[in-house]
């Protein structure tokens, strides 16, 4: 999760994990992680280049990275950490 933290919504400025789109990782014998995430919304046309970013993240970390996208439970504002919302809040936003 904190090498995550450094895959940036690329509309937002926010990374992934205070905004709350990672479900969850799991890591399995292999080395490799599945990670479970969402967008802000289904029709982001940014996946490769937040796909491109995680790998570049977990980079030597794991042996392999495949993200399963998955929309439900449905992303929310509150989905975003207290960072996150602060971060936001820097940016201008009234979270």
């Amino acid at each position: 999760m904190e090498a995550l933290m450094d895959v940036v919504d690329p509309e937002l400025g926010i990374d992934v994990v205070n905004l709350g789109l990672i479900y969850g990782v799991h890591v399995d014998e292999s080395d490799v992680a599945t990670i479970d995430m969402t967008l802000t919304s289904a029709a982001c046309p940014l996946t490769d280049v937040i796909e491109d970013q995680a790998r570049t993240a977990t980079d030597g970390l794991v042996s392999d990275l495949r993200i399963n996208w998955v929309w439900m439970p449905p992303w929310g504002p509150d989905k975003i950490t207290d960072d996150g919302r602060d971060q936001l809040r820097a940016l201008g936003f009234n979270v």
